[in-house]
């Protein structure tokens, strides 16, 4: 008899509500699908295949870039996997690599947790809960992490999804031609400059008036990005938004609350077109590249404490 199994991604929670539909995997508490009306917002894949480029993925206990994947925390000095061998860094944690445990799942949510794993590289005794639910207000998607341990730990924390293009099976440079018809508005004052070779930051500069000035709505005609913002506006309620147009009218609003302080875009320009996703990757962080290694924005998460970020996804068409 044949021995069946379940995808490689692991289960698939599907849950809904109203217009929005959404599926989390079971690895890396992963949001690989959500839809609006029917219409994908996000760049999907296979639940059987490799994730295409750490689409969806839930970023801990740090996103980003590490360099040399080394980084020392109060006196001791650890080090990580290295992810990418020719900029030498590690890459967006260790979360994604796991599948995490099923805490809670109903109709239009559902709750996963990751205990981090006793690993040199991370030896800090964390457990991770991540939380989505679907309502009139869209999706809202809460991290929390809580410290199990006698010592504490770094945290740092960002999401990696890319938000679809609406435009379906197309590859490599014609994503780009639909990618630029797309619209960004994102109010950040700094840009973060990079190493050409590394894209690790080596400084801040004023976005306003340069091809980082992304206040006014602009296109992505003639534009490529693997850019972090930050300085970003606040409003009221402390949120920073995001808001992505499409040529078909949707328009998708990403907004993080008053602990997300840098924003991460990437067009996949250049990206191989067996892995580029049809889309343009908009990613809220706590910390930019490099946190672990420069202490910017990095979170002390103190024996018993927690901390926690939430990150909502609202549709609309225009």
């Amino acid at each position: 008899m044949s021995r069946i199994f379940k995808p490689r991604t692991g289960n698939q929670y599907s849950i809904s509500f109203g217009d929005y539909s959404a599926v989390v995997t079971e690895l890396g508490a992963t949001l690989r699908a959500l839809r609006w009306k029917g219409k994908n917002l996000l760049a999907t894949f296979d639940a059987n295949e490799t994730v295409p480029c750490c689409n969806g993925y839930v970023l801990v206990p740090y996103p980003n870039r590490v360099e040399d994947g080394t980084y020392t925390f109060n006196g001791a000095t650890y080090h990580m996997p290295i992810d990418e061998p020719d900029r030498m860094t590690s890459l967006h944690g260790f979360g994604y690599r796991y599948f995490w445990t099923l805490e809670n799942l109903t109709e239009s949510s559902v709750t996963l947790s990751w205990r981090a794993p006793a690993i040199p590289s991370y030896p800090f005794d964390i457990t991770v809960y991540a939380h989505y639910e679907l309502s009139d207000a869209g999706l809202s998607q809460s991290v929390t992490v809580e410290n199990n341990d006698d010592k504490p730990a770094p945290w740092a924390f960002g999401i990696h999804p890319w938000l679809a293009n609406g435009v379906e099976g197309h590859t490599g440079d014609e994503i780009e031609e639909d990618n630029a018809a797309c619209h960004l508005e994102l109010h950040a004052a700094k840009h973060v400059t990079v190493s050409p070779d590394r894209l690790l930051p080596t400084g801040l500069e004023d976005a306003a008036g340069t091809k980082y000035d992304l206040a006014s709505n602009p296109s992505f005609e003639g534009k490529g990005y693997d850019d972090a913002w930050t300085d970003v506006e606040h409003v009221g309620d402390g949120s920073t938004t995001a808001t992505f147009t499409r040529p078909d009218g949707i328009q998708v609003l990403l907004s993080g609350d008053a602990t997300v302080n840098s924003w991460q875009v990437c067009t996949g320009t250049g990206f191989g077109a067996d892995f580029r996703p049809a889309g343009v990757a908009v990613e809220p962080m706590t910390a930019h590249a490099n946190a672990f290694r420069t202490g910017e924005n990095l979170e002390t998460v103190e024996p018993g404490e927690s901390y926690s970020t939430t990150i909502t996804y609202v549709a609309r068409q225009i």
